[in-house]
């Protein structure tokens, strides 16, 4: 690792990957810092992204960091403490001390998805415990499934994957839902289960039951919306702060469609700054993001 990079990618992700290819190919020196800590490690595929379907998420990211190198970017394994202002650009400050310096920023950091205390919704997450209907709909398809409400989104997420299933339960885990929503869920055939849920039931490394305080349910998948937060916390020098998503999903770090936040020199792409977005959605968005960095080098060098 060099004392100084054009741009510092933080997060080495699809997103940030696909913005430091396009910023090696533009003859930038760029340093990727990777915490290593994907939020789709868990799921043995990706969906939805065309010429790749279903390719392992680790496969994705070993042919991506082979592309970035290919060009001259660098690549450190690290995870990031702070970032200060430095002069007119910055120093990124990494956990085990060392410090690099950079005239511009990218954060890719991903984010965490926050899971009700329930036991066995952590083990089973990303396997036959899902959140999106597109990247995990069609594998546990005509399949007994239980949504697991934690919000306003529950409802919505009911309806979906009732779509792929005609065995869909509504676990209302003392929630309430409006007249017009217990229409709408039993339209599509979702019924509602009352009471508070207690734990999964697994079996031979599988969901087999959901149990609440006074029965048990069988299941074979769950499907639960959760609280997303962006990782962003080592941006606080810097005054750049996560805020509460306008769907009330969780928190992001809010940047207008190029990437470029409300701090200059420092731009966000990803699910840091798009909860909702898929691998193909964040790859889009990292690369936008490097031509925009890359254009604003050109314009102020």
């Amino acid at each position: 690792m060099n004392d100084a990079y054009e741009v510092v990618v933080i997060g080495g992700g699809a997103a940030g990957l696909s913005g430091a290819l396009m910023l090696a190919r533009s003859r930038r020196s760029v340093l990727v810092i990777d915490a290593g800590q994907p939020r789709n490690a868990p799921a043995e595929g990706i969906h939805g992204l065309l010429g790749r379907e279903g390719m392992s998420p680790l496969e994705l990211l070993v042919r991506g960091r082979d592309e970035v190198r290919g060009y001259g970017g660098e690549i450190e394994d690290g995870e990031v403490a702070s970032v200060a202002r430095d002069g007119d650009g910055f120093e990124v400050s990494l956990a085990d001390g060392r410090h690099v310096r950079a005239r511009r920023l990218l954060v890719t950091a991903g984010l965490v998805d926050e899971l009700p205390a329930i036991p066995g919704l952590r083990e089973r997450w990303g396997r036959d415990v899902v959140h999106c209907p597109y990247c995990h709909g069609w594998e546990i398809r005509d399949q007994a499934i239980g949504v697991l409400a934690t919000g306003p989104m529950s409802v919505h997420q009911a309806l979906l994957f009732s779509q792929l299933s005609d065995d869909v339960i509504l676990f209302a885990n003392g929630h309430e839902f409006a007249a017009e929503q217990r229409e709408q869920l039993a339209s599509r055939g979702v019924e509602i289960v009352t009471g508070e849920v207690a734990r999964l039931e697994i079996e031979d490394d599988r969901i087999a039951a959901v149990r609440l305080e006074n029965k048990t349910v069988k299941r074979q998948a769950i499907a639960v919306a959760t609280r997303m937060v962006a990782r962003a916390g080592f941006l606080a020098d810097l005054g750049l702060k996560t805020v509460e998503h306008p769907t009330g999903m969780g928190e992001h770090i809010p940047a207008d469609p190029t990437g470029r936040t409300e701090v200059p020199g420092v731009w966000a792409a990803g699910n840091v700054a798009d909860l909702s977005a898929q691998v193909g959605a964040a790859a889009a968005a990292g690369a936008m993001a490097g031509a925009q960095i890359n254009a604003d080098l050109v314009m102020n060098p």
